[in-house]
């Protein structure tokens, strides 16, 4: 990695490019066990700092794959969203523009780039999620307190939002199918025609097998589940 390193700074520097190297982080991805004895990258200044989680493109990455940093700050971030809404409730806002300052200011929060994590989490993670948007609603219809959830989304007229990632994940494979698509390339070889037209289910692009969900992709997990048969 040092030498990677080495390379990118000459790159940089040949190309009158400045890497700032205060603002740059080192993110060992992988078991602990295997990554902590690993020397710092090391520039003219000092050593790059090796961090546990990093922000990117809106995203908080965690080197050990788990996803708890970025839903703990789309948790907090959402959670704050939400004493707008009770502010809004306050002053007499009627339930219908409620709903739409909550699809249009709340929700977006807790699916930012959902297919990329979506596949990830866990249940309590989910549950997590979806409890933001209980309170919503609760906020929205007072009416529907101790109502059960699945009465509550039918009430404010809103889909989960498990069900809301899923269908984006969906309309993004969708997306990816299309050859003019720039993440077409992460798509397997196709099947061979001549077998598939033989079989009763076939779907056109092979599943990719993994050892564990942990490291799935999302190519991985579409082709699993939203591959047409």
């Amino acid at each position: 990695m040092q030498s990677f390193f080495q390379q990118l700074s000459s790159w940089a520097a040949n190309n009158d490019m400045i890497v700032n190297f205060t603002k740059t982080k080192e993110m060992i991805l992988g078991p602990p066990s295997k990554t902590v004895h690993l020397t710092p990258l090391s520039t003219d200044g000092g050593y790059i700092e090796q961090v546990n989680s990093f922000k990117l493109l809106g995203l908080y990455i965690d080197n050990n794959f788990s996803w708890t940093s970025h839903i703990d700050a789309i948790l907090s971030k959402a959670t704050t969203r939400l004493y707008f809404l009770k502010q809004l409730k306050r002053a007499g806002v009627p339930p219908a523009q409620l709903r739409h300052f909550y699809l249009a200011v709340v929700r977006p929060i807790l699916e930012y780039a959902s297919p990329v994590w979506h596949h990830l989490i866990n249940k309590a993670q989910t549950d997590q999620i979806e409890a933001i948007q209980k309170r919503a609603i609760r906020i929205m219809y007072d009416y529907t307190f101790g109502m059960p959830y699945t009465n509550s989304l039918y009430v404010a007229n809103i889909p989960s939002l498990f069900d809301r990632r899923e269908q984006l994940s969906r309309n993004l494979f969708k997306s990816v199918l299309k050859p003019t698509s720039c993440l077409f390339y992460t798509l397997p070889p196709e099947r061979d025609a001549s077998v598939i037209s033989r079989l009763r289910t076939a779907p056109k692009f092979p599943r990719i097998p993994t050892r564990t969900n942990k490291y799935k992709s999302f190519i991985s997990y579409a082709l699993s589940y939203f591959q047409s048969k």
